[in-house]
């Protein structure tokens, strides 16, 4: 068997000490902002997917956004908000660090670390509180049944969790052992947890100063599923000693089957990616892939009929996506993301923009 670093023996520091390179006070954009400069083509996109959205709400399909952690660190969180409260967004999916950085903007307002300088100090991603509490919230929340996203969106709304004593863990156990359930591998990663790490059961108090810049929370007040697609070692969270691989990937995978079960409906709906080249398709691909396999045994058919927007930053050579997939020769064949989502089916739009422009166009075109 190979050796394993023991992350016990790492010093975690409190956020108190981070040089925070953002600040949501800051950075923030709201509804009202000012729009850069959008040109006419990138306009009439946003104009078509706002025609789109608006149909398939009508209709009550879904309108899925997917995004990387640049929308929320590019202060855009209110924007999503805004569209979640007014129904016309019904599925939120991000990477971890999608998570993660909402997650510090609830929780202090502040987030971002300069990463080149902590690595060479030991110091990136050793944060006490963020690695603590998200670990501890999706570990909690695996026993009540929900996913990543929403253990974390729960933490937010409630400032805290509610951490289960042991006997209660173990009589879970117990009366499960007969007919075993995914809370019975929950109950026991807790009761590992309580027990390492010395845990004291009952309510754990997290304050949460900023929490109205969360998509999480709004996400979970709104009742509307905000799932997390991670990869473990890709965030800042598996430094933490806490961190328990049972417990993220069952939120995880619960949150995967949620977004799978979401895709199962596109048909007449909405999926956008927004900065995310490589979480947003990979995880579309497989779901649709299911969806598909369920819609032909049940309906003799593929499913069909929906739109996909992907907005990006990176030169597309022009290329007209919505046209069909280009030659080897032209750059826009080498966007991988695009060439991803445009094998899926349905019609497929390319929007190369910055995602403040972009969300700040397609906000003020719905939300009148």
């Amino acid at each position: 068997m190979h050796s394993r670093l023991d992350r016990r023996r790492l010093k975690m520091f409190p956020l108190s000490e981070r040089d925070f390179k953002l600040d949501i006070e800051a950075i923030a954009v709201f509804p009202d902002s000012h729009v850069p400069t959008v040109d006419d083509l990138e306009r009439s996109q946003i104009e078509r997917l706002a025609e789109q959205i608006v149909a398939a709400r009508q209709r009550n399909k879904p309108v899925v956004l997917t995004y990387g952690a640049h929308l929320v660190k590019n202060g855009l969180a209110p924007l999503v908000i805004r569209l979640i409260e007014e129904g016309w967004v019904t599925h939120i999916a991000t990477n971890g660090a999608g998570s993660i950085h909402d997650w510090e903007f609830a929780f202090c307002g502040r987030s971002a670390e300069d990463v080149r300088l902590n690595v060479a100090h030991g110091k990136f991603g050793t944060w006490e509180e963020t690695g603590r509490y998200i670990n501890l919230a999706v570990a909690v929340g695996g026993i009540e049944g929900m996913g990543y996203g929403w253990s974390v969106g729960k933490m937010i709304a409630e400032d805290g969790m509610l951490i289960p004593n042991t006997d209660t863990l173990r009589s879970l156990l117990t009366e499960s052992m007969a007919d075993p359930t995914e809370q019975t591998g929950a109950a026991a990663d807790m009761i590992y947890l309580l027990h390492a790490f010395n845990l004291t059961p009952g309510w754990l108090e997290v304050r949460h100063t900023h929490k109205h810049f969360s998509i999480q929370y709004a996400a979970f007040k709104q009742g509307i599923p905000f799932t997390v697609h991670p990869g473990i070692g890709y965030d800042i969270i598996y430094t933490h000693p806490l961190s328990c691989g049972g417990a993220i990937g069952r939120g995880s995978m619960r949150d995967f089957l949620s977004y799978a079960d979401t895709i199962s409906d596109l048909e007449g709906g909405v999926h956008l990616a927004v900065g995310s080249a490589v979480m947003a398709p990979m995880i579309f691909e497989k779901s649709l892939s299911m969806a598909n396999n369920l819609s032909i045994q049940e309906r003799g058919r593929a499913i069909s009929d929906y739109y996909l927007v992907v907005v990006d930053i990176q030169d597309g050579g022009g290329w007209d996506w919505s046209k069909g997939e280009p030659p080897s020769d032209n750059p826009a064949y080498y966007l991988r993301f695009c060439k991803s989502f445009y094998r899926m089916g349905g019609k497929l739009d390319y929007i190369c923009l910055d995602n403040v422009a972009f969300m700040l166009t397609l906000c003020k075109a719905l939300c009148q």
